[in-house]
């Protein structure tokens, strides 16, 4: 999911445009498990990659939010997203979201699924829960939620769970916007799975466009400042 959501109400601000630059690929992509009992039957074949661009799959992988004390005293706002299970994946495999909102899990395929997560910011388990039905669970904290499928190994996905309403991923190209973000000093986010977190400082002054730019993984610059995954 691709969204930025806007501040109402707010001192007039500026939108910060960026750019993800990431040039060499980074992921290993999720081999399926043998077929087991939960597929005798019923076979469902394993949905393939295509032909996606690598370095297009990697940038458009980047979640981008915002932190600073000019937000705290903004509601983060609500969105509803959904993670479908469908040819024994997550599609989408990475969803960000403004804590508070909600997620759902349809299962498309014609086998059970169990969705579940161990983190720390939200631990849940749905249960078995066959084609044509779907569960729904709120992120209330922000952070980041990995998960899985308790019969096929090979599901995973991941939910950013950002703590305002500034945020987004990034598309094929890298290129993002955090729009209509109210003056003040924040620490700009970017996320990716595999190559870690990484945080710039930024200053935003009232109407002032910013452009700022991440280089993934850290090559060492002075600008980029890599940090441990949370």
């Amino acid at each position: 999911m691709s969204c930025v959501l806007l501040g109402s109400a707010l001192l007039a601000g500026a939108d910060i445009h960026g750019t993800i630059i990431i040039e060499r690929k980074l992921t290993r992509r999720n081999v399926t498990a043998s077929a087991g009992m939960y597929q005798r039957g019923v076979a469902v074949e394993l949905g393939a990659d295509g032909e996606e661009d690598a370095l297009a799959f990697e940038r458009s992988h980047v979640a981008i939010y915002i932190e600073g004390a000019a937000t705290s005293e903004v509601a983060p706002g609500v969105v509803k997203a959904s993670i479908e299970q469908r040819d024994r994946r997550f599609a989408p495999d990475l969803v960000v979201i403004p804590a508070g909102s909600a997620v759902s899990f349809p299962n498309f395929d014609p086998i059970f699924h169990n969705v579940f997560s161990l983190s720390k910011v939200k631990n849940f388990d749905l249960g078995n829960y066959p084609n044509g039905q779907s569960r729904t669970v709120t992120f209330a904290a922000p952070g980041l939620v990995a998960v899985y499928c308790h019969l096929h190994s090979n599901m995973s996905a991941t939910i950013v769970v950002t703590p305002n309403r500034w945020f987004a991923k990034a598309d094929g190209k890298g290129s993002f916007t955090l729009a209509d973000v109210p003056p003040g000093s924040y620490s700009v986010v970017a996320w990716h799975k595999t190559a870690g977190t990484f945080r710039k400082t930024i200053v935003i002054g009232e109407k002032n466009d910013a452009d700022l730019s991440f280089t993934l993984p850290y090559i060492g610059t002075k600008d980029d400042e890599p940090v441990a995954h949370r």
